[in-house]
């Protein structure tokens, strides 16, 4: 059965400007199946290639995804961190090879604290992909790496209240031109793998004030292009208030 079919057509003004996916569940998936945890998480980066794809081809302008937070990389085994950081030079790699990033002029920005925290031939990679799509504006993916939300926020008030003068009040630009995600527009859809429906670390808390959220119980390797579809139609169906 198509996509087509199994989930309906979504209206191109009734979809997310932005979604940000929190993928759970990569290391439950592997656990299900004897698998080592980074197993489950080469697994995950498959996903995310077509959960990309997919919401490209349905027309959302922006996607950021979680992919380690500060406690991913120094609370985990050493064994599962040194792979995890693998799977990511392989697969951004990868990704700045893929013809569709040029010919789509994606823009890929990274954010969090992944140049204190990751060796020199990962960050190598990185600065390859910033560098050769800097100029990119069709569409924007965003990767969250050896980020906290709790400590963007803090670090984002210490800038602020280093810069305000006497007598100034502090404001919302001032804020968000103080946070690591400060290129970023408002979050419009949230999506929460693995079946635990919970937000983690002040993930985006500014960021996130007024996002509709999603949970979905399936482990983030077999969230596919139709459970992306079902989200989104989910989203298109709601109506949306703020506040009125």
């Amino acid at each position: 059965m198509s996509l087509k079919q199994e989930v309906p057509t979504i209206e191109k003004e009734k979809l997310p400007r932005h979604i940000v996916i929190i993928p759970d569940g990569n290391r439950r998936w592997a656990a299900e199946r004897g698998l080592k945890p980074w197993q489950g998480h080469e697994a995950g980066a498959e996903n995310t290639e077509k959960l990309i794809r997919e919401a490209r081809r349905l027309g959302v302008r922006e996607i950021s995804f979680w992919g380690s937070s500060l406690e991913n990389l120094t609370k985990r085994p050493l064994a599962e961190s040194r792979e995890l950081l693998r799977i990511y030079e392989t697969y951004f790699k990868k990704l700045l090879q893929s013809p569709d990033i040029h010919t789509d002029k994606a823009r890929i920005r990274f954010i969090g604290h992944w140049e204190e925290q990751f060796p020199a031939s990962l960050k190598q990679v990185l600065y390859d992909c910033i560098e050769a799509t800097k100029g990119y504006d069709g569409y924007f993916l965003n990767f969250f790496l050896a980020y906290s939300g709790d400590d963007e926020m803090r670090l984002a008030f210490q800038k602020v209240a280093g810069e305000l003068k006497p007598g100034e009040h502090v404001t919302d630009e001032m804020i968000k031109a103080g946070l690591m995600t400060r290129e970023l527009p408002p979050v419009d859809l949230l999506i929460r793998t693995g079946g635990e429906p919970h937000l983690s670390a002040g993930f985006m808390m500014w960021d996130i004030a007024n996002t509709q959220l999603y949970f979905s119980d399936t482990y983030y390797p077999d969230f596919d292009e139709v459970a992306l579809r079902e989200a989104l139609a989910d989203y298109a169906a709601r109506g949306r208030r703020f506040g009125k």
